[in-house]
């Protein structure tokens, strides 16, 4: 895909949207693709109130496609460790990064969700292609 970085762990895309607009993009293209956000960790919020620690706005959304979590958990009991799926969204320098976990890792931990594993990379990379590149 084109502006999409990645690694084994994950897939990115940076952008010059604000945070709040790659967040309400990203959560919309999730719902396209569906997921459903289960779990918002707002970790600048979270290390500034118990550490006084202060970063740049970083948020972890938690996103769950309940049909593909269930064929994994079918698959491999022990898969639900990675679940949900982890989306990133936080500002740097240049703008802002949205992130998705590699869910191809999955599948080199545990060969029964190989199918289930490309089913959620497709997903997730369509989730990115949703936000406007640099």
């Amino acid at each position: 895909m084109r502006g999409m970085s990645t690694k084994h762990y994950g897939m990115s895309v940076h952008t010059s949207l604000s945070l709040e607009e790659a967040e309400t993009r990203i959560r919309a293209a999730l719902a396209d693709q569906g997921f459903g956000i289960l779990t918002e960790i707002d970790v600048a919020g979270t290390l500034e109130a118990k550490l006084g620690i202060e970063r740049r706005p970083y948020k972890i959304l938690g996103a769950c496609n309940p049909p593909l979590a269930n064929r994994a958990l079918e698959a491999d009991e022990s898969i639900g460790l990675l679940l949900p799926c982890n989306v990133v969204v936080y500002e740097d320098e240049d703008g802002t990064v949205v992130s998705a976990i590699e869910p191809l890792m999955m599948a080199d931990l545990s060969p029964g969700v190989q199918d289930i594993a490309d089913e959620a990379h497709a997903a997730l990379e369509r989730a990115l292609e949703a936000i406007p590149v640099d």
